[in-house]
């Protein structure tokens, strides 16, 4: 299939889609099952998050096989049968590429640590300082320390993540060759793209230097909450140094030049412009920040990031994922944000449930299994709770996701879904339909303004059409409207626009 322009995205979280063996976990046959209802939403494509052979630390995210599905999910005849489905109904299915780290487990690591020097240039290992502490002072992503010793190398090794996913050396030439024939086998198997993980944190200067503090300016842009002890530090060097962006060079020469590549940011620093060096010719398609989630897509971080952006074709709009809490709040807001997002031109990233106006579930403790939430836990990002499982029937028992017990509580408010069922649903359809038939997913911003929690947005298709779009967030009805009826407008979907004050609607002027 040809590479789409602005694709409207899908993202399945396997795990919790839908199970069809009664064991509370999503599976394969669970995602061929529902593709009919992806496909009615109209979107271009589907991303599945990892399906890969993995102990699950952290979500299926610590890989110990690129190249197999893990039997939780199915077997390899099963993931031919996902993409001919998903072909079949003209969607394009792009998988996860998890290329800064492997699992503890791999082979490579533990023949490493085994005394295998060859393999343990795969990852990186220092010996210590000589009073035995670590080589420097850099931080893994989720605020541990990034280095942890190994007794039996005598040695540290590194993990921007937790300890058990030691990061891959990338520069390796026999690690690049694996990668190759990992995305090569994939792509033979009809993958239409990939999604790269943390694509900002593959490289490290090898100077192995000492981050510096961080400016308040830098700590606050940083990636992650302001009181994890990572954004205490200006990472220069640990992630992105001078060549980072140009190695996407290489993913775009093992994907192929007609894949779709989409590259995940965890540099809040800098996050746009860097979203534009990963994105120049022969690099990615496109590059998604944490900018849109961590605002809730308000109209000064859409302003912020047109300014910023030389091309918003080359940076993905996204509001929820499995790694950010869900967005909804089961009130006009939903429709508001929904069509705001389809309006914005550029990819589009949609979660699984965003749909249904999923609200973020609240967890006990003693249900979470995810590391990070854990680690600071009740003021973690709320990752396990973007991760609940799908409800697919508000009547039915375990929502009809399973016949079994689903691996996460799942306890949904069932009349709220039967009203998105019925309402927001088919809203989702309907902007999915304008944003292609009306060239929005395409077109250019003419004009872009924000005053007093309001939007205003203007955008012309290729076709030479202007659309002018007004998204009030909380702060009541815009004094002067455009002339005439508009395009589309999320009040019906709104009865309570008179106490909360959210608005949005499109025109063409």
């Amino acid at each position: 299939m040809a590479r789409k322009s602005a694709p409207a995205i899908y993202q399945i979280y396997p795990r919790s889609f839908q199970d069809t063996t009664g064991n509370g976990v999503g599976d394969i046959q669970g995602i061929i099952q529902r593709l009919d209802h992806v496909a009615g939403l109209g979107v271009d494509a589907i991303w599945l998050s990892p399906l890969y052979v993995s102990p699950w630390m952290d979500g299926g995210y610590d890989i110990v096989d690129h190249t197999a599905i893990d039997p939780r999910f199915g077997t390899m005849a099963d993931f031919d049968a996902l993409v001919e489905k998903a072909h079949g109904l003209g969607l394009q299915v792009y998988m996860d590429q998890v290329l800064n780290h492997t699992s503890d487990q791999a082979p490579w690591f533990q023949a490493a640590i085994a005394g295998d020097d060859e393999k343990a240039d795969y990852y990186l290992w220092r010996d210590p300082k000589p009073d035995g502490s670590p080589p420097n002072n850099w931080l893994a992503q989720f605020g541990l320390p990034a280095w942890t010793w190994n007794h039996k190398r005598r040695q540290y090794y590194l993990h921007q993540f937790l300890p058990q996913q030691p990061s891959l050396n990338l520069r390796n030439p026999a690690v690049q060759d694996m990668i190759a024939r990992q995305m090569k086998g994939w792509r033979d198997r009809g993958v239409d793209g990939f999604r790269f993980d943390v694509v900002t944190a593959f490289l490290w200067d090898d100077s192995l230097s000492d981050n510096p503090p961080a400016t308040p300016k830098v700590h606050r842009k940083v990636a992650g909450e302001v009181f994890n002890p990572y954004t205490y530090q200006d990472h220069v060097y640990d992630m992105l140094p001078g060549d980072g962006a140009a190695y996407a060079e290489n993913l775009r020469k093992w994907a192929g030049d007609d894949a779709y590549l989409i590259g995940e940011s965890t540099s809040g620093n800098k996050s746009i412009e860097l979203a534009m060096a990963f994105t120049e010719p022969g690099r990615l398609d496109c590059v998604y920040t944490t900018d849109l989630p961590e605002e809730r897509g308000s109209p000064a971080i859409v302003t912020d990031i047109i300014d910023r952006a030389d091309s918003l074709q080359r940076l993905a709009g996204w509001l929820s994922s499995h790694d950010q809490p869900r967005h909804g709040r089961g009130d006009s807001s939903d429709p508001v944000l929904a069509l705001q997002m389809a309006f914005l031109p550029g990819p589009w990233i949609i979660y699984q449930g965003e749909e249904y106006g999923l609200p973020q579930p609240k967890l006990k403790k003693e249900d979470v299994t995810d590391p990070l939430d854990l680690l600071y836990w009740p003021d973690g990002p709320g990752r396990e709770g973007a991760r609940v499982p799908m409800p697919w029937d508000a009547v039915a028992d375990s929502y009809a996701f399973t016949k079994g017990t689903p691996w996460l509580p799942m306890t949904w408010d069932r009349a709220a879904i039967q009203r998105a069922q019925a309402q927001l649903a088919p809203f989702y359809r309907q902007i999915i339909g304008l944003r292609r038939d009306l060239g929005w997913a395409t077109a250019k911003v003419v004009d872009c303004s924000a005053r007093d929690d309001r939007l205003d947005l203007s955008i012309r298709t290729a076709e030479g059409r202007t659309f002018r779009g007004l998204f009030s967030h909380g702060a009541g009805d815009f004094a002067d409207l455009p002339a005439g009826d508009p395009v589309v407008t999320a009040d019906a979907l709104c009865p309570t626009l008179a106490p909360n004050g959210w608005f949005g609607a499109v025109w063409s002027v």
